[in-house]
């Protein structure tokens, strides 16, 4: 059992996008709820917990470099990069990792509002360090008895499920111990993924999932769509929700970038995520700034200290 500090994951509500499948959208989908909570005005952090892929990261790295070359307004989270222990004994492997994590967490305990954690696609001891803190954990899947078999066993002939598989049984478990060390239940969301557009849902998927719902406690909804948007503009680090004029190819903008957009949308308000009063001031305040910013000039301020009585113009 893992013994988890939960004193330092108190302050930034903890979202953890996990599923030990991979191809699921699991990165797609951190990153859309991350620039989403941007863009609400909430102070984000995200930690890229799988250093074989760091899709999370290099992510991250393109927005910064697009944001550096085209000198345009996107927000940027605070990112750390935690590292699998690779080179000692797995009790020294786990203290390195588990010293890393906690670094992360401890830089934006006091000064976030929200962390958003990608992991990777396999069991370990980062996967279930980063559940066992998760106040929302997202679970993306794709709409498939495949991606399915990660969370129940079903049956052969009627698909009924007939039991728990691996990946539940380990979201349990950490559900279970975050529950004992400070009385927080952990919302768990599981998310139909990566749907083909103009297709039907699968009656017999969707009934499974249901049915474990019940069963294990977690709720149900539906995520982002299999469309190219969201693979084009990740050279660029840019997101559904960013500008339309900021993007290729959507600078329409794109109906697909709208209906993305929308998608996005629908999802973080599934989520119920607590967005702070003081984040809606913080965005409110900002766009203002931005706002002003791009006014012309008034020729009252052009002039203003040509205008100065001559007891209130500066001497020389």
């Amino acid at each position: 059992m893992l013994h988890v500090p939960v004193g330092s994951f108190r302050a930034p509500h903890v979202v953890v996008v996990g599923n030990e499948k991979g191809g699921s959208g699991k990165t797609t989908i951190a990153v859309h709820i991350a620039a989403a909570l941007m863009q609400a005005g909430q102070r984000v952090a995200t930690i890229d917990l799988d250093s074989r892929q760091q899709s999370l990261t290099h992510y991250v790295a393109n927005r910064r470099a697009w944001v550096q070359r085209t000198a345009t307004d996107a927000d940027l989270p605070t990112h750390f990069t935690v590292l699998r222990g690779e080179r000692g004994t797995l009790a020294a492997n786990e203290a390195a990792e588990f010293a890393a994590f906690e670094y992360a967490i401890a830089a934006v305990q006091h000064d976030h509002d929200f962390v958003v954690i990608d992991t990777p696609p396999h069991d370990g001891h980062l996967m279930r360090l980063a559940h066992s803190t998760a106040d929302t954990l997202v679970t993306p899947l794709n709409d498939s008895f495949l991606d399915l078999d990660v969370l129940a066993k079903v049956d052969p002939v009627t698909f009924a499920a007939t039991g728990v598989s691996h990946y539940a049984d380990m979201v349990g478990a950490a559900r279970r111990e975050r529950r004992s060390l400070d009385g927080v239940a952990t919302d768990w969301v599981v998310v139909r993924n990566r749907l083909t557009v103009g297709t039907c849902v699968k009656p017999a998927v969707a009934e499974a999932l249901r049915e474990m719902a019940l069963r294990l406690g977690f709720r149900l909804t539906t995520g982002l769509a299999e469309r190219s948007v969201y693979r084009d503009l990740f050279p660029r680090g840019l997101t559904a929700l960013d500008d339309p004029r900021q993007t290729m190819p959507c600078l329409d903008p794109h109906p697909a970038c709208l209906t993305a957009r929308r998608e996005v949308e629908s999802l973080l308000a599934a989520l119920t995520l607590p967005l702070g009063e003081r984040g809606r001031h913080r965005r409110a305040a900002k766009a203002q700034w931005f706002a002003a910013r791009e006014a012309p000039l008034a020729m009252e301020d052009m002039f203003a200290e040509d205008m100065l009585a001559p007891s209130e113009a500066q001497p020389g």
